[in-house]
C-alpha cells in the first residue's frame, strides 16, 4: 500500500497483524448486513419425547402403556421434574395422564386408575409421551406434557425446545377466546393448530397441512410430535433444532435403505415414502436412540425442518420447497443402530454413574480401537483423513466447549501446543460468542460435546462457520448436530452415557484429543520420540485404569470422613489443573457440596485465605514438570494447619508422609496422568452423593445435555 504526500512519495507495507485487524473490524461492523441471521441458534431445552404407533399390529392397551413408560424411563436423564402421556380408550376417547415428579410417579398413577380396559386390544393406535425439564412454568401437573388444544383434546402435542415468540401467539389466541391453563410456551402449539384447522378457507386440511401451517408461525428450536382426535391413527412429527429420530419395526425384513423427501410446492419427483413390507408395522419416535434399541435397530435420523407423517401405515417425510438448499440430501437413510441393549442397562451396579465409572477401561479401549497401531507407533483417524493437511498447516487451534468437555480441552491444551508448535486457545462456548472472538480462515476450531447437541457450542460453531475456519467435531453421538455441521471429526466411541454427571465420556474425550495432537505433530522429526512414548502410554492405559478402580474401598472410606463437610478445595497445576476443575464439578453436580478447583500457582493470590484446619483440601501432586511447584503448594497448606488429602504416585514416600490421607496412582506418561487422577475424584463424588442420600443419576435442576442457553 503506497501513500503520497506533497513533494515526496513513500511506501509502506502493512504488517499481517494490522491487515487482519482491519479486516476483522470491517467484518464486525458489517456483520448485520452480510449475515443477518448470525444471531445464536435459538435456545433449546432438554426434554424427552417418545411416541408409539402400532399399525395393524394387535396390542393390549396395557402393553401400549408399558411401551410408552419404558420409553420415558430410557429418556429420563433428559428431564425428570414431570411426565405425561396420551392414549386412546374406545369409549372415553383420548386419555391424558400427567404427573409431577419422576416417571415412576406417572407409572404408579397410570396403573392405579381404572384397569377395566387394559386388556382390550387396539389394532392400530397412537400414543405420545413426554418427560420434562422445566423452563417455562414450575414443575407441576398442569405444566406437564402433553399439552392440549382444549377440553376436547382435539389436538395434542409433546415438545422439546423453546418457542421464542409464544407470547405474541398467546396474545393473539386469547383475543380469539382461547383459554390457557398452563404457564408453558408449549400450550400455544396445539391451540394454534386448532385455530388453523377451524379457520381455514379450504374445505378440508390434512393433518400434515395443519402442522405445516402451525410451525410456519413458530420461532425457536423444537422437536414436536402431534396426535389428533380428528385424525385417528395418524401421527405427525417435526424437527427444528432439537434431536428426533424414528424407529421402524416390521415382522418382515426391511429392504428399503432410504426414504425420499417430498417437497411441498414442488412437482413430485421420485417420491418414495416408506410402506411396511407386509400388512403391519410399528413406528417409534424418540429424542434419543437409547429409547428405541429394545424395540428396533432400524432408525431414521431426522434433519431440521423435516415433517414426518404416518398415515395408513405409510411413513412420509416432507419439506417446504422454499426451505430446500441446493446441496441438501433428497432422502433420509434408514440406518442400523450399533447400540446394544445391555449398554443402557445398569447390570450389577446400583447407578448408571457407578457403572460408567467402572466401564472406563473398556470405553478407553474402544476409543483407541482401530485408530492406533502400537507396533509402528502411528495414529490413523479416518474421520480426519481428508483434512489432515489442513490441520497441519493451520495458524491457530481453538477448542470450544462447555462444562466437562471444556475441561477435556484444558487437560490436553499443553500437549497440543507442544506437538503442534501452534498457539492453542480453549474457550467456553458461551463466553466465546459473547465476545465475538475474531476467527480467521486459517484457524482450526474444535468443538467438543458429549451429546453433540449443546446449544452454546452449536451457536459458536455457526459463528465460526461463517468465518470460514476449518471445523472439527468431537462427540459421542452419531448423527448429532455437531457431527453433521462440522467438516470432519472424531467419534469418541465411549458408548451410551446415561448418568447426568459425565465420567467415561470425559476420559475418552481426552484420549481423542491426544490422538489428534499426535496426528498434527506426526511429521515433525523432533516430536517422533515423544509421540512414540505417548502411544505406548496409551497402550497401557486401560490396565492402569483397572488398577486405579481397585482403590474404590479406600475412596469410600475417605468419603465417609468428608460427606458432612460444607466445602472442598482441589488444587493442582499443569495437566492436572483440569483434573481439579473437573473433580470440583463432579462433587458439585451430584453431592451438592460446594467445591472449587484451584490452580496451585494462584494459591497465594487469594485462595490461601480459605485454608485452615477446618477446610478439607485435595492436592494433586504427581511426578511431572510441575512436581516441585505442587510440592511447594502442599507445604503452604500444611503451614496453615490444613490436613491435606493428596493424589500422588506410588512410591512417593515424601508426599505420603506429609499427607493426612493419600491416594497412590501407578506411574504413566505425564500427559495421561490426568486420566488416572480424575478417577478417584469421580468415585469420591459418587460416594459423597450416596452417603448424603441423593439421587446420583438425576441431580436436581440438571439434565444430561444442556440444550438451553
Amino acid at each position: 500500500v503506497s501513500t503520497q504526500s506533497t513533494g515526496s512519495c513513500s511506501c509502506r507495507l502493512f504488517s499481517e497483524f494490522e491487515l487482519r485487524l482491519s479486516i476483522t473490524v470491517l467484518l464486525v461492523l458489517s456483520l448485520p448486513l452480510i449475515y443477518p441471521k448470525l444471531s445464536p441458534l435459538e435456545p433449546k431445552r432438554m426434554c424427552g419425547i417418545f411416541a408409539y404407533l402400532n399399525f395393524c399390529t394387535p396390542c393390549q392397551r396395557k402393553k401400549i402403556y408399558e411401551i410408552l413408560l419404558r420409553g420415558l424411563e430410557r429418556l429420563e436423564y433428559r428431564g425428570y421434574d414431570s411426565a405425561g402421556l396420551a392414549v386412546d380408550f374406545p369409549e372415553e376417547g383420548v386419555h391424558i395422564a400427567r404427573k409431577q415428579g419422576k416417571v415412576k410417579m406417572l407409572r404408579n398413577m397410570v396403573f392405579d386408575v381404572e384397569k377395566a380396559q387394559y386388556d382390550t386390544i387396539a389394532i392400530t393406535h397412537v400414543g405420545i409421551a413426554h418427560t420434562r425439564w422445566a423452563t417455562h412454568g414450575e414443575p407441576s401437573e398442569r405444566n406437564a406434557h402433553p399439552q392440549s388444544s382444549g377440553e376436547d383434546s382435539t389436538f395434542l402435542c409433546v415438545h422439546n425446545g423453546i418457542i421464542t415468540n409464544f407470547k405474541d401467539i398467546k396474545k393473539f389466541l386469547e383475543s380469539k377466546q382461547y383459554v390457557f391453563t398452563s404457564e408453558t410456551d408449549t400450550e400455544v402449539i396445539p391451540k394454534l393448530a386448532h385455530y388453523i384447522y377451524h379457520n381455514s378457507e379450504e374445505e378440508k386440511l390434512s393433518f400434515t397441512d395443519v402442522v405445516e401451517r402451525c410451525i410456519s408461525q413458530l420461532e425457536g428450536a423444537f422437536a414436536l410430535v402431534f396426535k389428533s382426535r380428528l385424525f385417528p391413527d395418524q401421527i405427525v412429527a417435526v424437527k427444528r433444532g432439537s434431536p428426533l429420530l424414528v424407529g421402524i419395526k416390521s415382522e418382515n425384513q426391511i429392504t428399503m435403505d432410504k426414504v425420499n423427501i417430498t417437497y411441498r410446492g414442488r412437482q413430485a419427483s421420485g417420491d418414495r415414502p416408506f410402506s411396511p413390507p407386509g400388512t403391519s408395522a410399528e413406528y417409534f419416535f424418540a429424542s434419543d436412540a437409547s429409547a428405541l434399541i429394545e424395540h428396533t435397530d432400524r432408525v431414521i435420523y431426522l434433519e431440521d425442518d423435516d415433517i414426518t407423517s404416518i398415515v395408513d401405515g405409510t411413513l412420509r417425510i416432507t419439506r417446504l420447497a422454499d426451505h430446500a438448499k441446493t446441496d441438501e440430501s433428497t432422502s433420509r437413510q434408514i440406518t442400523t443402530l450399533r447400540l446394544q441393549l445391555q449398554e443402557i442397562m445398569k447390570g450389577n451396579f446400583s447407578t448408571f454413574m457407578q457403572k460408567e465409572i467402572f466401564e472406563q477401561p473398556e470405553s478407553l479401549l474402544n476409543t483407541m480401537r482401530g485408530r492406533i497401531d502400537f507396533a509402528t507407533n502411528t495414529v490413523n483417524l479416518g474421520g480426519l483423513a481428508h483434512h489432515a493437511v489442513d490441520l497441519m498447516r493451520c495458524r491457530r487451534i481453538i477448542v470450544i466447549a462447555s462444562g466437562t468437555s471444556f475441561h477435556s480441552g484444558v487437560a490436553t491444551r499443553q500437549l497440543m501446543e507442544e506437538l503442534s508448535e501452534l498457539p492453542v486457545v480453549v474457550e467456553l462456548s458461551s463466553d466465546f460468542l459473547d465476545r465475538q472472538t475474531p476467527v480467521f480462515r486459517d484457524d482450526v476450531c474444535i468443538f467438543v460435546s458429549q451429546s453433540g447437541e449443546t446449544a452454546d457450542t452449536l451457536n459458536a460453531l455457526k459463528y465460526c462457520k461463517s468465518r470460514g475456519a476449518l471445523l472439527v467435531g468431537i462427540t459421542n453421538t452419531v448423527g448429532s448436530a455437531i457431527s453433521r455441521e462440522t467438516d470432519c471429526g472424531i467419534h469418541i466411541n465411549a458408548g451410551p452415557e446415561i448418568g447426568v454427571a459425565s465420567t467415561k465420556a470425559y476420559t475418552s474425550q481426552i484420549v481423542s484429543i491426544v490422538m489428534l495432537s499426535i496426528l498434527i505433530g506426526r511429521d515433525r522429526i523432533s516430536k517422533q520420540k515423544r509421540c512414540a512414548e505417548i502411544i505406548q502410554g496409551l497402550k497401557d492405559l486401560p490396565d492402569l485404569v483397572r488398577e486405579v478402580l481397585k482403590l474404590d474401598d479406600q475412596i469410600l472410606s475417605l468419603a465417609k470422613d468428608l460427606h458432612e463437610e460444607k466445602s472442598l478445595l482441589l488444587m493442582g497445576r499443569g495437566y492436572n489443573y483440569a483434573t481439579c476443575l473437573e473433580g470440583a464439578l463432579k462433587v458439585k453436580e451430584v453431592s451438592y457440596m460446594h467445591s472449587e478447583g484451584i490452580l496451585s500457582g494462584e494459591l497465594k493470590h487469594g485462595p490461601l485465605a480459605l485454608v485452615d484446619e477446618n477446610m478439607p483440601c485435595v492436592l494433586v501432586v504427581l511426578k511431572d514438570k510441575t512436581y516441585e511447584k505442587c510440592h511447594n503448594a502442599l507445604q503452604q497448606v500444611i503451614a496453615r494447619h490444613c490436613r491435606p488429602i493428596t493424589i500422588c504416585e506410588q512410591g512417593d514416600e515424601d508426599v505420603q508422609s506429609m499427607s493426612f490421607r493419600s491416594i497412590a496412582l501407578p506411574p504413566v506418561v505425564d500427559c495421561l496422568k490426568c486420566i488416572l487422577a480424575i478417577i478417584p475424584l469421580q468415585l469420591l463424588s459418587f460416594h459423597l452423593a450416596v452417603l448424603r442420600g441423593l439421587d446420583v443419576d438425576c441431580p436436581r435442576n440438571l439434565a444430561k445435555s444442556v440444550t438451553t442457553e
